[in-house]
């Protein structure tokens, strides 16, 4: 029987779409964005609630029976895009754990930007988990060594209840791919295009990047070339005609997600949820590793290839 999840804070839903490539069954998700929950309704069948997860009743999660609780809290209030304080936002990162521990399931996976693990907040996540009996494996991963064409580092906290501390570190660390993936490994020649536009967030980043290497962090903004762009040393081609920005679809690409995923709403709001969600394939590496390890633990003689699967173009 596939392990039941629950994804709080589930955006557009890469997170779990992710899970759900890797063999977990999705029961029930919420957000309180409508856009975002609008998008995630057209793509799963499973009830997804527009919800504020601070009005959230332990009861109401454990109805479910969730053997995993995922979740990805804003962190808007600990990204170097945003500003660096820890407010209301950062709060529901304790709320989340609160709940998690209030639930109990076997299992919880959170998301969150590298800057959290300086974080006060994340400190008290971390001891009402452990105080409720979890176990607790922490990293920050590299995208682009876990399946998706993107330098995109992100911190992953994974809980097993009475479980054994660092447990998922080997798997995370075995499965991780020798070098990055680059936005041609993912995407081939489909997009027509040897060199793109990123709109950086200050004049001093350069902005054209090639299909050769990983692409930047997906972020919530994508802007035409502005005619005031002066050349930047690090860019891989000077402004041309051949050279354009990412459409919201190609950018949704970047984030793995596949093309029958249905997007729908304003560009901004797209273009906005698609820099938020978790790539699919980054959630697939994490769901596929804690299953290997459940796998192992329950038949130490299941050893599969060290190597991720090479993943198919789109």
């Amino acid at each position: 029987m596939p392990l039941r999840v629950i994804d709080l804070f589930c955006g557009c839903g890469g997170l779990s779409l992710g899970f759900q490539n890797a063999g977990f069954e999705i029961v029930a998700a919420c957000d309180n964005w409508p856009p975002a929950l609008a998008v995630y309704q057209h793509n799963f069948t499973h009830p997804a609630l527009l919800q504020d997860i601070t009005t959230l009743a332990a009861a109401e999660l454990q109805q479910q029976q969730p053997d995993i609780i995922i979740g990805g809290p804003p962190c808007q209030d600990f990204s170097s895009a945003g500003r660096r304080s820890e407010q209301a936002r950062a709060d529901l990162t304790l709320v989340f754990a609160e709940l998690v521990a209030a639930v109990q399931p076997a299992w919880v996976v959170m998301e969150n930007v590298e800057r959290i693990m300086q974080s006060q907040v994340l400190r008290q996540a971390r001891d009402c988990l452990r105080q409720a009996g979890y176990a607790l494996s922490e990293t920050i991963l590299n995208a682009s060594r876990c399946g998706v064409p993107q330098q995109r580092k992100r911190y992953f906290l994974v809980g097993e209840l009475h479980g054994r501390d660092h447990a998922l570190l080997p798997y995370f660390e075995r499965y991780q791919a020798h070098r990055p993936m680059t936005v041609y490994d993912y995407l081939g020649d489909s997009l027509g295009i040897e060199h793109y536009y990123r709109h950086p967030r200050t004049y001093a980043r350069r902005a054209i990047f090639s299909i050769h290497e990983p692409a930047a962090t997906v972020r919530g903004v994508n802007r035409p070339i502005p005619g005031t762009y002066q050349p930047h040393p690090g860019d891989t081609a000077p402004i041309s005609p051949a050279v354009r920005p990412l459409t919201t679809r190609e950018r949704s690409y970047l984030q793995t997600f596949p093309p029958e995923f249905i997007l729908s709403g304003t560009k901004t709001d797209l273009e906005q949820m698609i820099g938020n969600a978790v790539p699919v394939k980054l959630a697939e590496f994490v769901a596929r590793c804690l299953a290997q390890y459940q796998l192992e633990r329950a038949d130490p003689s299941c050893q599969p290839p060290r190597q991720p699967v090479q993943l198919p173009l789109l």
